[in-house]
């Protein structure tokens, strides 16, 4: 197994303070490896995005980390607290160390500036002993690497496809060779095809440059395809973690399962498409128990009264898969 990039242990975000505090992400603990693809899937609402923003100090107000650490471990030196770090230092670890691709990023081009101006500003923030020539080298080195000719980098982005302007975000995020790159739902706004391509881009990216990514979406089946690991959220909690061939052949968690079954398989026997009745929770006023069992066709007395934490299930002892519900074992074993 790949040593550890970035460990996320107990996380909690809450927007506001005091007892009306909405608990948004709640216990959130995963390790993204070193290469690895960690994708993180689950409905609107469910805290995706959150806990991105969480891990990388970005919440807006009135976003509060409540609890927990993040823990990132460079390749050369110690291994520190993201949550520790001063001002100064927090601008040196993200874009340096981790990079984000925002939520719809195809629109995160500042309008007014040329692709040249906002490629170089990222290098010359990170990067003022270089040269500006040098600099010039290296944004032009970063379109070609997503696929983009050089000549591009006078052009307004408006005078780019989304598909082109998604593509110069994901060269920002690797202008500085980070170890791990946070995608959150970078595809949404864009067609299947262009979906494709960039996917298929990444993975040969990731391939050759070594980085770690945690990919956020809702749609399930592109991380089963894309991610050597899924976690599934919902309620602000992780509820199944899996490897991604595991959780698509086998998954445990009834929302999970729901959650495969809302797409068709390209191969096979035809198959019924069923959604999940109901809606997601309100974050200010959770179910007792378990937040899933409203809208569970598997739910039991139990499921109401008490919260499944997340832990390695006997029924399928695999120290690889982790699951949080009382369904398939009353004693599961707790995560270290």
């Amino acid at each position: 197994m790949k040593p550890p990039v970035l460990e996320i242990k107990n996380l909690n975000v809450d927007y506001g303070l005091g007892e009306k505090a909405v608990q948004a992400v709640r216990d959130v603990t995963l390790t993204l490896r070193k290469g690895e693809v960690l994708g993180l899937a689950g409905e609107s609402g469910s805290g995706k995005s959150t806990l991105a923003y969480g891990v990388t100090r970005l919440l807006p107000p009135p976003g509060v980390i409540s609890g927990g650490s993040v823990i990132y471990h460079p390749p050369n030196g110690e291994p520190y607290d993201v949550m520790s770090l001063s001002d100064s230092d927090l601008r040196k670890f993200r874009w340096a160390e981790t990079s984000i691709v925002f939520q719809g990023a195809m629109n995160s081009l500042n309008p007014v500036h040329k692709v040249s101006t906002q490629l170089l500003d990222v290098l010359k923030a990170h990067q003022p002993h270089t040269t500006p020539a040098a600099r010039e080298a290296r944004a032009r080195e970063l379109l070609k690497l997503v696929g983009i000719s050089a000549d591009r980098m006078e052009a307004y982005p408006h005078q780019l496809s989304g598909g082109m302007r998604q593509r110069v975000m994901i060269g920002m995020a690797l202008a500085l060779e980070p170890q791990v790159v946070i995608m959150d739902e970078p595809t949404t706004a864009l067609d299947v095809v262009m979906q494709r391509q960039i996917l298929a881009q990444l993975v040969e990216l990731r391939e050759r440059l070594d980085f770690s990514v945690l990919f956020i979406t809702h749609d399930l089946s592109l991380l089963v395809e894309f991610s050597d690991r899924i976690a599934i959220m919902y309620g602000g909690r992780i509820v199944e973690e899996a490897r991604a061939a595991d959780l698509y052949r086998d998954s445990l968690h009834p929302y999970s399962e729901g959650l495969l079954k809302s797409f068709p398989a390209l191969r096979g026997p035809k198959k019924e498409l069923a959604g999940i009745p109901g809606s997601p929770p309100d974050l200010r006023g959770m179910p007792s128990g378990c937040s899933f069992h409203p809208r569970c066709p598997h739910a039991f007395d139990r499921c109401s009264a008490e919260i499944p934490l997340l832990g390695n299930p006997t029924v399928r002892p695999d120290a690889t898969r982790s699951v949080a519900c009382w369904l398939h074992d009353t004693n599961l074993t707790p995560v270290a």
